[in-house]
This record gives C-alpha cells, structure tokens and sequence, in this order.
C-alpha cells in the first residue's frame, strides 16, 4: 500500500539539515572523547562499556552521514574546530564522576530527549536515520545512570549527597556552555515543526528524572 509522501519545504530542508550536522558532531565527539577515556578507566567493565559505545558512535556516524548525503544537507560544521577541541578538552579534565555526570546525564539523556522530541515532526528518510542512534542512546544512558549509582553508593554519605546537590549546577553550566557556541537552535527546532518551549519542558521532565535514578 502506498504512503503519502513527506514534501519538506526548503525551510525545513535547511534547518533540518542542520539539526542533522549537529548531531552528527556531536556523537563523533562523543565517540572521541570516549575512546580516549578508554584506557583510564576504573575497571574492565567500564572498559567494555565505553568500547562499546565508540563503535556504536562510529555507526551512528556512518548512518547520518549517508543519511545526509540522501538527503542533500549541506554539510558544513555548525560547530567550529575551536569549539570541538574546547568541548574535548573539558570532558579530558573530568574525574570519573564527574565525566559520568557530563556524559550521560547531560550530552545523552538531555540530547536524546531533544532529539526524540522532533522525530515525529522529521520526513521518513530523518526518522529511519535516526532510530539506531536512538536506541543505542538508551543504552549508553542505562550505563551512565548504573555505573554513577554504583559508584555514588561507595561514597561516605556527606560526599554522595554533596555531589547528588551539584548535579542540577553541572547540567546548568554545561546547557549555558552548549548555548554559549551561538546556535541558534530554537529557531531550527521551530522550522521543522517543534514548539521550542514544549520541548524545553520535555527536557526538564528528562532531566529530573535521570537525576531522581541516580538518586534512588
């Protein structure tokens, strides 16, 4: 049985095609940046995990970019060569706690619920790219939020609960850091169908949540 076809307006093309560079950039950061916190890790099973994850980055690279290449994007980096090396060289300074509060909580679960927010308003060829990636996310969240608890619990008290209170801060900075690149990314979100301050409240609901897992 046919389907009507998604017609995407230029608008749309271009602001899409955006998002889509974004977000390819920033799961081969992360894919770097995990690499290389491969070798420091505290312990094998936290070696797997993070292995795993860059090949998993890696396919979610291959995919958008082949995506992107059906599509037509133009595939000039939102995020400049400064600004990638500076987003690398904060997670390089990070204890293990504190890259697993940055990763997981803030880049993936916050990111991820961004995204999954605009994949019913994206054309087929969007929502079928983004799928993989998504799923994957998932996992790679279950990892952050597992592993911080497991190590928060080996903590004196004071210590878990000091760190617990810091958490909201971190992610605040971070979301002021990711705005401070000048992308402007409510507008893009606007252009492909997305009302910007219901996706901010999605967000907020994700955040409270990931933070109340952890807390458990």
């Amino acid at each position: 049985m046919k389907t009507l076809s998604f017609v995407p307006t230029e608008t749309y093309r271009e602001s899409m095609g955006q998002l889509l560079v974004l977000y390819t950039q920033v799961d081969r950061l992360i894919m770097e940046i995990c690499a290389e916190r491969i070798a420091s890790a505290p312990d094998e099973d936290a070696r797997l995990s993070l292995a795993k994850q860059v090949g998993d980055e890696s396919r979610h690279v291959a995919i958008q970019r082949r995506w992107m290449a059906q599509f037509g994007t133009d595939t000039t980096p939102v995020i400049s060569p400064d600004q990638e090396e500076m987003i690398r060289q904060h997670f390089r300074g990070l204890p293990w706690l504190e890259f697993l509060a940055d990763m997981y909580l803030c880049v993936e679960a916050l990111g991820s619920e961004a995204v999954e927010n605009i994949v019913p308003l994206a054309d087929p060829g969007t929502r079928e790219s983004l799928h993989v990636p998504l799923s994957d996310e998932q996992d790679h969240i279950a990892f952050g939020v597992n592993r911080l608890r497991q190590e928060l619990a080996a903590l004196p008290v004071a210590q878990r609960a000091a760190f617990l209170a810091a958490i909201p801060a971190r992610i605040d900075r971070l979301t002021d850091a990711f705005h401070g690149l000048g992308l402007d990314v409510a507008h893009l979100f606007e252009n492909v169908g997305a009302d910007y301050l219901a996706l901010c409240d999605a967000v907020l609901q994700r955040r409270d949540q990931v933070l109340n897992q952890v807390a458990a």
